[in-house]
């Protein structure tokens, strides 16, 4: 398997820098949160991407995905969700990822499940057809209304294309009762990729060094080596939302340390 991090825990920092801390401490990639506030983000002009594209090549580094934010099973219309997936589509072709991470986002208050189900497959069979057309995959990841691995299937089930999978968050399936191999039997056909991470408990969730919290992270990646599943795992530390969390770039040679001894021990 190989071994990213997420610019999530490295919130605003200049791609080269980005690029530096990966090939530093041993990542093979990184996965880019695509957000305005950001400096990898769709509304960069074509010079732009060409350049970032280069970057990544004359480092060494791969670029594993792009982390966007449409809701695809919001309430509302489809055309405004469509739209933010397309731009998120044209930025990875262009930047040669080949992934993009959306979430569910249902409002459980309003919508009933089988609604928001439904208005979420409807989205992602036409995203997966812009998708196969960009040369990208579009990950539904395990996470808020659907943060279960049998949540999530019960959307691409219905889409079944090939173009559209899903992304295994280990801190939403393990918030959501579901055990490693269930989440794995229920997306192994669709798995893009993995994100870990680690937290004290269901109650406190800021991030913690890996190996340091309450997560199955050795399951999770027994179960992975045991199928012969030969993926991405990413780390995303989820520093932007807790400000009081210790710095990333600290943390990474042990983090990569703390994960390959797990997937030597499940070798």
């Amino acid at each position: 398997m190989k071994l990213a991090f997420s610019t999530l825990g490295v919130p605003g920092l200049p791609l080269p820098d980005v690029l530096r801390l990966a090939a530093e401490h041993g990542y093979h990639g990184v996965e880019l949160r695509a957000h305005r506030e950001e400096p990898v983000h769709p509304a960069l002009s074509p010079s732009e991407r060409a350049d970032i594209a280069a970057e990544f090549k004359a480092s060494g580094v791969e670029l594993l995905g792009l982390a966007g934010y449409p809701r695809v099973a919001a309430p509302g219309d489809d055309e405004p969700v469509l739209t933010e997936i397309r731009a998120l589509l044209d930025l990875a072709r262009d930047l040669g990822a080949p992934f993009v991470r959306v979430l569910p986002g249902a409002d459980v208050a309003a919508q009933p499940p089988e609604e928001a189900d439904a208005t979420a497959a409807r989205r992602l069979g036409v995203a997966a057809e812009l998708a196969a057309d960009a040369g990208v995959r579009i990950l539904l990841e395990t996470h808020d209304s659907h943060r279960t691995g049998a949540d999530v299937i019960r959307v691409l089930g219905p889409v079944g294309h090939r173009s559209a999978g899903a992304l295994w968050d280990v801190m939403h399936t393990w918030l959501g009762g579901e055990q490693p191999s269930e989440t794995y039997a229920a997306l192994a056909p669709h798995l893009g990729y993995v994100q870990v991470k680690d937290i004290a408990s269901a109650e406190d969730t800021a991030p913690l060094p890996l190996g340091a919290g309450v997560l199955p992270l050795a399951e999770c990646v027994e179960v992975l080596s045991r199928h012969g599943w030969d993926g991405w795992l990413c780390w995303e530390y989820e520093k932007r939302w807790y400000e009081t969390a210790p710095p990333l770039p600290g943390l990474l040679s042990a983090g990569r340390d703390r994960l390959a001894r797990l997937l030597n021990d499940s070798a």
